[in-house]
C-alpha cells in the first residue's frame, strides 16, 4: 500500500476535490506521511487564477520533484488549462484530472476496503461541491479551460451527499462549485436548481449551517425572488451570498464577457436586501482591466459605495496565456496599482463599518476552528467570523454554537463575549 503526501491550492472547490481523493486514497489501504521526504507518491492540487500563482505553483511543483523519492502528480486548474508548462520546465509529473488521481496511484490493484477517512473537516465542516463547471465565456478566465461547461448532479444526489456529512458529524455545510448559481442549467432547461436544492439540504434532520459558495449575478438574477425567499424561510442558511460583480461598468463588463450587467446586479443585491434584515453580501472587484478607462474605474467605486458589500476582494488584472484578454493591450502596472489601492481603501472603509455595526449586538457564532492562544473562530448567521478569546478556559470547543455579544472588531472580523 502507497504512503502518499498531498498538497492543496487555491479555493474550496480543489480542498473539496482533494478531501475526495484523500478518501478514496485511504478506502484503498493507501495513507499520509507528513512530508514527500517519506511519500511513495506526492499529489500537488494546483490554482492557476493569477500569474504570481502560477509561478509559485511551477516553483512547488520543482521542489517536490526533487524531494519526493517516489513519484509526483500533479492535478487541478493549472495542470488541466496549462499542464505544458510543468513539461517545458522538466518537471517529472504525471498531470491528471483530480478524479483519476485515486487509480492512478492504486495502479490496476483492487482495494483494500479500510475504515475510510473522515469526510468532514476539523470534525466540524463538510465541503459539498455540487457541480463543476460553468456557463460563462469571460475572456480573461484560464479556469474555464480546467472545468469546462456544467456538469450537475441531480437534486437528490447532492442531498444524499449532503445528508451523507451531516450524518458523519458536519455542522457547517460548504456549498461549492465553480458557479453555484448556475447549478442545474443543463439538466433542467437552463433554469438554476439551486433553490430547491438548498431547500432540499435544509430539510434534512440534524443540527447544522449552510454556506453557498460563489454565485455569478447571471446566474442568480433569474432565480434572485425565490433563492431570496429560500434563504429567509430557512435557519440553517447563513444569510451570506457571494456574487462577484467584477467591475461597476457595463462596457468593461461586455469586454470581460460577463454576461451580467451592473444593473442585474444592484437588483438582486436590492431583491436580498427585501428579504433579509440582516445579511452578507460578498463580492469581487478586478482593477486594472485592459479596456478600463479612468470614468469605468470611478464607476466601479460608486457601485461599491451604492452597494456597500461587506466582503470585498479586490484582484489587480493579471493576463492568463490562452485567454481573449492576455491579446489585449494592457495598462500599465503602476495604474493597477493605483486603481487597486483606491477599491481596497474604499473597500476596507465600508468593511470597517459594517463591523462597527456589530458592535453591541448579540449573534449567534458556530466555532469552525482554533485561533491562536486559546482563542476559537467561528461564523455567525451572516457568516460574518467572529473569534472568542480564552475560549478553552471558558469550555468551548470546535463544533460549538454559542451566543456572543459583539464587544470590538479589528475591521475584517469581530470579537465576541459568550452571554
Amino acid at each position: 500500500m502507497a504512503r502518499y503526501h498531498i498538497e492543496t491550492y487555491g479555493c474550496t472547490s480543489n480542498r473539496g476535490e482533494t478531501q475526495q481523493i484523500e478518501q478514496a486514497l485511504r478506502e484503498g489501504g493507501h495513507h499520509p506521511v507528513d512530508g514527500p521526504e517519506a511519500a511513495d507518491v506526492a499529489i500537488l492540487n494546483t490554482c492557476t487564477v493569477l500569474e504570481k500563482t502560477e509561478q509559485n505553483m511551477l516553483r512547488r511543483a520543482k521542489e517536490l520533484d526533487a524531494e519526493t523519492p517516489g513519484d509526483l502528480v500533479v492535478t487541478g486548474c493549472m495542470a488541466l488549462a496549462q499542464g505544458d508548462m510543468f513539461r517545458e520546465e522538466d518537471v517529472d509529473a504525471e498531470i491528471l484530472h483530480w478524479d483519476e488521481v485515486p487509480d492512478h496511484v492504486l495502479n490496476g490493484e483492487c482495494p483494500t476496503v479500510t475504515d475510510g477517512t473522515d469526510p468532514v473537516l476539523n470534525g466540524v465542516v463538510g465541503i459539498l461541491p455540487i457541480a463543476r463547471g460553468c456557463m460563462s465565456d469571460c475572456s480573461y478566465c484560464i479556469t474555464k479551460q480546467a472545468t469546462g461547461r456544467i456538469d450537475s448532479p441531480s437534486v437528490e444526489e447532492n442531498v444524499e451527499k449532503a445528508r451523507a456529512l451531516v450524518h458523519a458529524g458536519a455542522k457547517e455545510l460548504r456549498i461549492t462549485g465553480q458557479d453555484t448559481g448556475v447549478y442545474g442549467w443543463d439538466i433542467n432547461q437552463g433554469e438554476s436548481l439551486l433553490p430547491e436544492l438548498l431547500d432540499r439540504i435544509c430539510d434534512i434532520d440534524g443540527e447544522f449551517r449552510v454556506r453557498v459558495g460563489m454565485a455569478n449575478p447571471k446566474g442568480v438574477h433569474g432565480v434572485r425572488e425565490e433563492l431570496a425567499r429560500v434563504f429567509a424561510e430557512n435557519d440553517e442558511l447563513y444569510n451570506f451570498l457571494h456574487a462577484p460583480v467584477q467591475s461597476g461598468s457595463d462596457d468593461v463588463l461586455a469586454d470581460m464577457r460577463r454576461q451580467h450587467a451592473v444593473g442585474e446586479y444592484v437588483e438582486v443585491v436590492e431583491t436580498f436586501d427585501e428579504h433579509l434584515d440582516y445579511w452578507t453580501l460578498s463580492t469581487d472587484f478586478i482593477a486594472g482591466f485592459p479596456t478600463e478607462e479612468p470614468e469605468d474605474h470611478e464607476q466601479s467605486l460608486a457601485l461599491m459605495r451604492e452597494t456597500r458589500p461587506e466582503k470585498i476582494n479586490v484582484t489587480r488584472f493579471s493576463k492568463r496565456p490562452g485567454t481573449d484578454a492576455a491579446d489585449m493591450k494592457g495598462l500599465g502596472g503602476q495604474t493597477k496599482k493605483d486603481r487597486s489601492k483606491e477599491l481596497t481603501d474604499l473597500k476596507m472603509e465600508l468593511v470597517g463599518e459594517a463591523h462597527e455595526e456589530m458592535v453591541g449586538t448579540e449573534r449567534s457564532v458556530l466555532l469552525t476552528e482554533d485561533g491562536t492562544d486559546e482563542s476559537l473562530v467561528g461564523y455567525d448567521e451572516a457568516h460574518r467570523q467572529v473569534v472568542i478569546a480564552d475560549a478553552e478556559e471558558r469550555g468551548l470547543d470546535v463544533g460549538d454554537t454559542v451566543d456572543v455579544e459583539i464587544t470590538s472588531h479589528n475591521t475584517v472580523y469581530a470579537f465576541g463575549e459568550p452571554v
